[in-house]
C-alpha cells in the first residue's frame, strides 16, 4: 500500500509527430504542355522569381508574332485613316459634311481597333511567359514531381518548394483527449536519433476532428531554431496540466475505474473516488480521496471488507 500525500503532478500527452515546413508551396504550371525543361534538383535552394522549368512555348511564340502583325498593320491603317482626316480637316468647307463625319468615324474606328490589338498581345505575351514556371517564393526543393518530356498542366504537381528556415512538429491527437489540447501549451520534444530535446509549444489546434482517423490535427512550434529534415519523426511530450499539490494513486488500485480500496483497522474497506481520465499510470483523483488514506496499489484478487494484512519491510 501506499500513504496518499499532496504532492506536485504534471499531467503530460505523449504524441509522435512529424517535422514539417512552416511555409511551403506545390508549384505547377498553368498552361499544359510538353515540359522541355527542368532546371532544379531535389534539395535545390532556388531565390523567388528564379526559373525552375520550361513547357514548349513553340505555338505560343507563333500566337505572339501574329499578334504583332495584326497590330502592326493596324497601327498602320490608323495612320492612313488619321491622315485622310487631317486632309479633309484642312479642306474645310470645300469637302462635304458627310465626308468629314466618315474620316472622323475612321479614326475612331481605327484607334479602337488598335487598342483591342494592343490587348490582345498583351494577353498572347502573358500567357507566353506563363510557359516559363518561376519560384513564387524562396525556399528548398523538397520533392521533384515532374520529368523533362512529360506533358504537364494545371492538374500535374511539378515540385515542392518549402522554407526550411522555420521548421514545426505536425501531429495528431486522438479524439479523446481534443478538448485537453490548447494553444500555448508547453512541449518537450526529441527528434529521432537524438538524445537531446527542445522546448516548444502548441501553436495550432484544428477545429475538426478527421471521422476517418478520430484525430485532431496539431502542430508543436519549437522554441529556439532547430535544424532538421522534413519528415523526421519527433516524440512529443505535451504539458497539458501542472498542479502544484494533488492526490494520485496507481491506476493498477482503480476497482471499475472509480474506487479504490483503503486500508482501515485492519480491512479492506471500499472508496468511491473521482479521478482525471488519463494514458497514465498514475491518475489524479480529485474526490473520495484524502491525504494520509493508505491506499491498496493492486486491487486484484481483494473484496469489499476483507481482512488484510500488512507486511513492514
Amino acid at each position: 500500500m501506499e500513504i496518499a500525500a499532496l504532492a506536485p503532478v504534471t499531467r503530460v500527452l505523449a504524441v509522435n509527430g512529424r517535422i514539417a515546413a512552416v511555409r511551403s508551396v506545390d508549384v505547377r504550371s498553368v498552361v499544359s504542355g510538353n515540359l522541355v525543361g527542368l532546371h532544379v534538383a531535389e534539395g535545390d535552394i532556388v531565390e523567388k522569381n528564379q526559373i525552375l522549368a520550361q513547357v514548349d512555348a513553340a505555338a505560343q511564340n507563333a500566337t505572339v508574332r501574329q499578334a504583332m502583325a495584326a497590330l502592326d498593320a493596324a497601327l498602320v491603317a490608323q495612320q492612313q485613316a488619321t491622315e485622310i482626316y487631317e486632309r479633309a480637316v484642312a479642306l474645310g468647307s470645300n469637302i462635304p459634311r458627310s465626308e468629314l463625319e466618315a474620316n472622323t468615324h475612321a479614326v475612331q474606328s481605327s484607334a479602337q481597333e488598335v487598342a483591342r490589338l494592343t490587348a490582345a498581345l498583351d494577353q498572347a505575351q502573358i500567357v507566353l511567359e506563363d510557359h516559363t514556371i518561376r519560384a513564387p517564393v524562396a525556399g528548398t526543393v523538397l520533392e521533384l514531381d515532374a520529368e523533362e518530356g512529360q506533358i504537364v498542366g494545371p492538374t500535374s504537381r511539378l515540385l515542392t518548394l518549402a522554407d526550411l528556415s522555420e521548421i514545426l512538429v505536425e501531429a495528431d491527437v486522438d479524439e479523446a483527449y481534443a478538448t485537453q489540447i490548447a494553444v500555448g501549451q508547453p512541449a518537450v520534444l526529441q527528434l529521432a536519433g537524438d538524445t537531446g530535446t527542445h522546448q516548444g509549444h502548441v501553436s495550432f489546434v484544428s477545429n475538426r476532428v478527421d471521422e476517418a482517423t478520430g484525430g485532431l490535427a496539431i502542430e508543436i512550434s519549437f522554441d529556439a531554431p532547430v535544424a532538421a529534415p522534413v519528415g523526421l519523426t519527433v516524440t512529443t511530450n505535451i504539458i497539458v496540466d501542472q498542479r502544484d499539490a494533488a492526490l494520485t494513486v496507481p491506476r493498477t488500485a482503480l476497482v471499475n475505474g472509480d474506487a479504490v480500496f483503503v486500508f482501515v483497522d485492519g480491512v479492506a474497506q471500499l472508496h468511491p473516488v473521482t479521478v482525471v481520465e488519463w494514458p497514465a499510470a498514475r491518475l489524479i483523483a480529485t474526490a473520495g480521496l484524502e491525504e494520509g488514506n493508505a491506499v491498496i496499489v493492486d486491487a486484484t484478487g481483494i473484496s469489499n471488507g476483507q481482512p488484510v494484512a500488512v507486511d513492514e519491510p
